[in-house]
């Protein structure tokens, strides 16, 4: 995938729109958090933990809606404050590895100071 692109297709969107003004990192965040609770939603009352949800293909073209929705607000946001998501993905894998060790995480869903 390459995200520049989409970036750059959403900048384009956005600017057509006059929609700029409006994508400050205060309204994006906010959208942003909307829609990850549209998708919880989906979710919500699963008492299989969303397994049996993602069969349903109408539920399924509704999830992937909102993790597209999800994405597109993370990428304005990035974009809007110069955040190189890639670069920051490795960095956060790299504290990651250190947080959890191998040895000490395998097979465990504690936070790593209960580790």
């Amino acid at each position: 995938m390459n995200y520049k692109k989409i970036q750059k297709t959403l900048d384009k969107f956005s600017r057509k729109r006059n929609w700029k003004q409006f994508h400050t990192p205060k309204n994006l965040s906010m959208a942003l958090s909307v829609e990850f609770s549209e998708l919880i939603e989906i979710f919500q009352w699963s008492n299989s933990g969303g397994l049996e949800e993602i069969k349903d293909k109408k539920i399924r073209k509704n999830i992937e809606e909102e993790i597209a929705d999800i994405f597109v607000y993370l990428l304005r946001l990035c974009d809007v404050i110069n955040i190189d998501i890639e670069k920051a993905i490795k960095n956060k894998i790299d504290i990651n590895e250190l947080k959890y060790p191998i040895d000490k995480s395998f097979d465990s869903s504690k936070k790593y100071k209960d580790l």
